[in-house]
């Protein structure tokens, strides 16, 4: 037994899922609730090198740091 399971292009999913904000939340708070995403900063590929080469403890003990600056 096997399913056929449709896939979409990223356009079509983009627009149900306006389309389905909007109708859930209407058109002003759609737009808010999407200005509320941040596309964030920086390289997570670089950045993740360094992580991958310390352990837990040392990951840790950074949060901490940069928590008391």
């Amino acid at each position: 037994m096997s399913s056929k399971v449709d896939v979409r292009s990223i356009n079509e999913i983009r627009k149900l899922g306006i389309d389905a904000l909007a109708e859930a939340l209407g058109p002003v708070d759609m737009a808010r609730f999407l200005q509320s995403f941040d596309l964030g900063s920086g390289d997570y590929t670089k950045e993740r090198a360094g992580w991958l080469d310390q352990s837990l403890d040392e990951i840790l003990e950074e949060i901490k740091r940069k928590r008391k600056e």
